[in-house]
This record gives C-alpha cells, structure tokens and sequence, in this order.
C-alpha cells in the first residue's frame, strides 16, 4: 500500500509539473480542498483551473514519508518549487502534508496543506 500511495504522490508532482489538468482532475477526490501556506482554500475547480495563470518550471519533493491506515494515507514531504504566476516569477519552498483516500475507484488526493519553510 505504501508503494502505490507514493507513486501517486509522483504521479502528482508530475502532474502539476505538466500543467496535466485531465491527470489532476482524476487524481482528485470530488471534494478535494487545498489549504496555502497563508491559509486560503481553493477547492478541486480552483485547483486545477490555477494552471490557466500558473506554470511549474521545476518542482522537487523530498524527505517524502508516507504513514498507512486501512482507507487513508498521510504523505508529508518538503518541496522546493519555481513557478510563474500571472507573469509574475516564485521560487517557494514549503512543508506539504497530502490526505489520501481509498475509494472504490482507487486511491484518490482528497486534501492538500503547505506550510512555508522561508528560504530553507
């Protein structure tokens, strides 16, 4: 179980690296929510719409860990990302911790929170 939760956290991180708005949207539980590091919430229309002003240019995980429950998996790691907002250039590293479910389509991300890291 652990295996196949930690390639979907990949199968994420490629995803929004991409830009794979179809990936993400079956990726996504229906009632998927996203909490930001200054406390806004975007739910899974949002989400994935933000790639209409916002592209990856690079995006790195690491010290991934992933905790297993019967239905449930937390995945917590440190990401370091370069994007560009609206034009606008970011680099941002932040703690993410990742909900994941099991329903019976599969397993499915249903929140996301980021906590700022500073220039760590």
């Amino acid at each position: 179980m652990i295996s196949d939760v930690h390639r979907l956290q990949r199968a994420f991180d490629e995803a929004e690296l991409r830009g794979d708005t179809d990936a993400l949207n079956a990726l996504l539980t229906e009632d998927f929510r996203s909490i930001g590091e200054q406390g806004y919430v975007l739910d899974k229309a949002r989400w994935v719409g933000k790639f209409a002003e916002f592209s990856y240019t690079s995006l790195e995980s690491s010290d991934v860990e992933v905790c297993c429950y019967r239905h449930a998996a937390i995945v917590r790691c440190v990401q370091r990302s370069h994007s560009t907002w609206r034009g606008q250039e970011m680099t941002l590293t932040v703690r993410v911790s990742q909900t994941w479910v099991e329903l019976p389509e599969g397993w499915r991300l249903a929140g996301i929170q980021f906590s700022s890291l500073g220039d760590a």
